[in-house]
């Protein structure tokens, strides 16, 4: 029995099924020698004895999840209309389908090679023309509203090594894809299999061919609207970046350090 995924997935409230386990299985670098807690199993799920309500907890996820899973596949076909858009993809809790009733919908986005902020600026313009919701910072509302807070340039979709933990490779390694063009998706996995360091079995990789084709964003008068867009967007959040990743290629926004978080719990970090 692998106690890494069943503690693993139990700080997110999350009992494991028998197929869990063998997705989940951590890599062989990463053991628990924990005599504090026992594994029980009931009604098909496995989890920290004492914790059976979890049952109840995930199944009740499942639904919830089911409605918001609709919403970001609407979301999703009406930005794949845009044609610098190469991927988008559900993140976070959802991707696992364990999103509460009150949560909102994470999204990732990549874009073709230098056209990350314009794209932006014409993702956000078809969201508000559908009347789509869009979670806003320091909102409080965020039931069934859009939070895209992965922005990756299709030049830079790999994680560097400072960035490579247990935690940030279940986060890329439970995405899930609703618009994949020209195999993006399977890029971004073949550029990030480092994620099979700690979770072997999570997904099936294949290698990719290098090379990004050449596309309209290579055009000069594109590239200067393309630096235009940056540069405005960047001054308007510049006041309120804290943890956030802004660069020309890449805008994460992750204000809360859920990995240390995470791997604290895990006792890997101090």
């Amino acid at each position: 029995m692998d106690k890494v995924a069943i503690f693993y997935h139990d700080i997110f409230d999350y009992p494991l099924m028998l197929e869990d386990l063998d997705k989940w299985k951590a890599g062989k670098n990463f053991m628990i020698h924990d005599s504090r807690f026992t594994i029980q199993e009931g009604k098909g799920y496995f989890f920290i004895k004492g914790k059976a309500d979890l049952i109840s907890k995930r199944i009740e996820r499942e639904k919830a999840s089911q409605k918001k899973l609709r919403i970001a596949e609407r979301a999703s076909k009406i930005i794949s209309f845009i044609p610098t858009v190469k991927m988008v993809a559900v993140t976070g809790s959802l991707a696992m389908m364990n999103s509460g009733k009150n949560s909102d919908i994470d999204l990732m986005i990549v874009t073709r090679k230098r056209a990350l902020w314009t794209t932006r600026l014409f993702v956000y313009l078809l969201i508000w023309l559908f009347g789509i919701g869009l979670r806003r910072p320091n909102n409080k509302q965020e039931k069934d509203r859009l939070c895209i807070n992965i922005w990756l340039d299709e030049s830079d979709i790999a994680w560097s090594k400072p960035d490579r933990n247990l935690y940030t490779a279940h986060e890329i390694a439970q995405i899930v894809s609703l618009v994949n063009k020209d195999e993006t998706y399977e890029k971004f996995l073949w550029k990030n299999k480092w994620i099979l360091e700690f979770w072997p079995q999570s997904v099936k990789i294949q290698k990719q061919e290098a090379g990004i084709r050449n596309h309209v964003s290579e055009n000069p008068l594109f590239m200067v609207v393309e630096k235009l867009a940056f540069k405005i967007q960047y001054l308007y959040m510049k006041n309120k970046i804290s943890r956030e990743t802004i660069t020309p290629t890449r805008a994460l926004f992750h204000p809360q350090d859920w990995g240390k978080t995470v791997l604290t719990r895990l006792g890997l970090l101090d």
